[in-house]
């Protein structure tokens, strides 16, 4: 792994502490691995269709050896857990594998129980057992936190232990910050990981990598040979019956605001420092704190026909299912270059695409029409493409584009972002972790176009959304990835 996601302790750090608003958080220079991991929502959809496969994973590769106890209130028996993650594995987790399985099952726990009654973490407690240092993962709906965190500390199973935060870290600023003072009161800093999945992929981490481990790349990677940056998210398929959560979420917040704001934060940051664990993290906040809060002419909201004929919907939704935008990076590299940011669903296909376009050599006549370009699909496999002008056969100085591929990798090579980032908590490593000031520092930009700021168009399923998307790029030549 490269060093940067995998940075040496810097021992004169030992005894040091920040608050989350600081910028240059350091953490625990000797972190003690945890020694049980408790879910929350072990019954329920994010259960079944990642966490499970992510334990039978990192037992596969010996990474954990420890009890694992679910909570929830089901009416269920370990048995029923038991059955439920035999499950889970076969549809989602490339089946069940026999010896990985057999040790899931004999670390399973599982504790049934109302999250309002102190009685259901007394038998967490007594489930706990020897386990001093444990993490609990709060998987259920941000609205049962501070229950479920109070009676952790009542119980006595919050000392020395670890929180995991699953998103949406609020729903804009003011809620966001209410959130963290709420965990706060039970959990210090520096024992909370807020989990995003799209920092945990291998192809995500691939534009640090790409970026800092080749020498080429630094000279032109900035305003004065990039022409322009996209970044496209499409999905070709609708809510899939989750009609009751997108109305609470709509495509700002669901992933411009976490996902595609730390794919903008990889690609603008300067190089962190490999003196200190904390360093990536610090460089993603410098990078959101000097974007500018987006205005509501640079951004174009969308809605597919036929959502509000979705269950859950409401039959006047104003939900964006789709998002386009222009931003800015008011930095010494980046001053005046255009961030494109383009994410929905019912779109013409599913990929999630970067591409940085340099500006046209001096002699444009010669490389007319195409620009240079590097493209990395992110989604659904890892492709590093480099577009070039190459001499056109034939007597004439003319020249043809073409597309070099630096690499290709298919998702059966990578290890699950899941997989990976319980790993990391488990171990305390808060590389690849949301750090609060991030989190506030991304909603203070997108808080602007919040809450129907700007009006909402419709377009029909299998296109690139509303026309008048086309309108933000059409001084750069329109969008890329199409």
């Amino acid at each position: 792994m490269f060093p940067l996601l995998s940075l040496p302790r810097n021992p004169r750090l030992t005894g040091v502490t920040a608050s989350s608003s600081e910028t240059s958080q350091m953490s625990n220079p000797s972190p003690v691995h945890s020694d049980a991991f408790v879910f929350f929502g072990a019954t329920g959809d994010l259960a079944y269709k990642k966490i499970f496969p992510a334990l039978q994973a990192l037992i596969q590769r010996g990474k954990l050896d420890v009890p694992i106890i679910g909570v929830a209130k089901a009416d269920w028996t370990l048995d029923d857990l038991v059955k439920r993650a035999h499950a889970s594995l076969e549809e989602h987790g490339g089946g069940a594998e026999e010896d990985a399985f057999s040790k899931l099952k004999s670390l399973l726990r599982y504790v049934d129980g109302d999250y309002n009654s102190q009685n259901t973490f007394e038998e967490l407690y007594q489930k706990l057992g020897a386990a001093k240092n444990p993490i609990h993962y709060l998987a259920i709906p941000p609205s049962l936190f501070s229950v479920v965190t109070t009676h952790l500390q009542e119980s006595q199973c919050a000392e020395n232990a670890r929180i995991i935060v699953e998103k949406p870290f609020g729903r804009n600023l003011e809620t966001a910050r209410k959130l963290n003072a709420t965990i706060h009161q039970v959990f210090p800093e520096s024992n909370i990981f807020r989990i995003d999945h799209y920092l945990g992929k291998e192809t995500v981490q691939n534009l640090v990598i790409f970026r800092f481990a080749n020498t080429f790349l630094e000279p032109i990677w900035n305003r004065n040979y990039v022409k322009n940056v996209q970044i496209t998210m499409a999905e070709s398929f609708g809510v899939q019956g989750r009609g009751s959560f997108y109305e609470e979420a709509g495509a700002i917040r669901d992933v411009v605001q976490n996902h595609l704001m730390q794919v903008v934060g990889f690609l603008a940051m300067e190089a962190p420092s490999l003196s200190y664990h904390d360093s990536l993290r610090d460089e993603l906040v410098k990078v959101f704190r000097q974007i500018r809060p987006l205005e509501p002419e640079n951004v174009v909201r969308g809605q597919f026909s036929g959502y509000r004929q979705e269950p859950g919907v409401a039959p006047d939704s104003t939900v964006e299912t789709f998002v386009a935008l222009k931003m800015f990076i008011d930095s010494w590299r980046w001053d005046g270059v255009p961030f494109f940011i383009r994410a929905g669903k019912g779109l013409a296909k599913t990929a999630t695409e970067v591409t940085v376009e340099l500006k046209r050599p001096p002699l444009g006549n010669l490389a007319n029409p195409a620009e240079n370009f590097i493209r990395f699909q992110l989604s659904p496999e890892l492709k590093i493409v480099l577009g070039a002008n190459v001499k056109k056969p034939g007597e004439a100085m003319k020249t043809t584009p073409t597309e070099l591929s630096l690499i290709h990798q298919s998702e059966a090579d990578r290890c699950g972002p899941y997989e990976r980032l319980l790993g990391d908590a488990m171990k305390g490593d808060f590389t690849l972790f949301a750090r609060q000031d991030a989190v506030e520092a991304a909603w203070e930009v997108v808080e602007p176009i919040l809450n129907d700021a700007t009006p909402i168009h419709s377009y029909a399923m299998g296109t690139w959304g509303p026309a008048q998307a086309d309108a933000l790029t059409q001084d750069v030549g329109g969008w890329a990835a199409s």
